[in-house]
C-alpha cells in the first residue's frame, strides 16, 4: 500500500522494534492509524487482546508499552528538534513529564498485581525531529491513536480498581491531544465520535505491516 492511500503516513514511519505481545499489539495499533485512521485503532485492539488470555496484566502491559513510545517521542525530540517555540518546548516537556509518570504507575501496578512489566521497545521516529512542523503533526497523530488505544482496550479490564486507573489516564491522554491539536490549529475534535471501520477490514489490511 502506497503513503499515498494511507490515513496517516506520518505513523507509517514508526518503527517499533520488540518481541513481546505488547509491543506487537502496539505496533498493529500504530498500523491501524496508518492504514486506515485514528477510528480503526480502537477496533483493532480490542480484538488483538480478546485473543490472549492474560487478564489485566496483558492489558495493563499494552498500555504500558504505549506509554513507553510516548515517552520516547517526547525525550527525543525535546533534545534533537531544533528551534522549538518557547510554548511547544513547554507543552513537550509537561507531556514527556506526564508519559513517564503514567510508565512508572503501570509498572507499578502490574507488579501490585502479580505480573512483570515488559521492557522498552526500541523505536524510531522517522523524520519526524526534522523540524517544529514534524514534531507537532506526529504528536498530534500520535496522541490521538494513543486516546483511541485507550478506548478500545477499557472494554477488555475485568477489574474496576485497573479500569478506573486506566481511566485517569485516558482522560490526561486526551488532553495532550487537545493541546497538540490547538498548537497545530486545529480543532480538538474532528467530529463527536469516532467511526470505527469493520474489524476485518482494519485486520486484513494491517496484517502485511505487523511483524512478529
Amino acid at each position: 500500500m502506497s503513503q499515498e492511500k494511507l490515513a496517516a503516513p506520518e505513523l507509517a514511519a514508526i518503527d517499533v522494534q520488540g518481541i513481546n505481545r505488547s509491543s506487537f499489539i502496539a505496533r498493529g495499533a500504530v498500523t491501524a492509524g496508518a492504514v486506515y485512521g485514528l477510528g480503526a485503532v480502537g477496533p483493532f485492539v480490542r480484538e488483538a487482546l480478546a485473543q490472549g488470555d492474560g487478564g489485566d496484566v496483558e492489558i495493563l502491559n499494552f498500555a504500558l508499552t504505549l506509554e513507553y513510545l510516548e515517552a520516547a517521542f517526547y525525550t527525543q525530540g525535546l533534545k534533537q528538534v531544533s528551534g522549538l517555540s518557547g510554548d511547544v518546548r513547554s507543552l513537550a516537556t509537561e507531556i514527556r513529564d506526564n508519559e513517564n509518570e503514567h510508565v512508572d504507575v503501570l509498572a507499578q501496578t502490574i507488579e501490585d498485581l502479580g505480573g512483570k512489566p515488559v521492557k522498552a521497545p526500541g523505536v524510531d521516529f522517522g523524520d519526524a525531529f526534522a523540524s517544529q512542523k514534524a514534531f507537532l503533526k506526529l504528536a498530534q497523530t500520535f496522541e490521538d491513536t494513543g486516546v483511541s488505544a485507550y478506548n478500545g482496550a477499557a472494554p477488555m479490564i475485568m477489574s474496576a480498581e485497573v479500569l478506573g486507573a486506566a481511566g485517569s489516564i485516558v482522560q490526561v491522554e486526551a488532553r495532550h491531544a487537545a493541546a497538540i491539536r490547538s498548537l497545530n490549529g486545529q480543532p480538538i475534535s474532528d467530529s463527536g465520535f469516532d467511526k470505527p471501520l469493520e474489524m476485518q477490514a482494519v485486520l486484513d489490511a494491517v496484517q502485511p505491516f505487523v511483524k512478529s
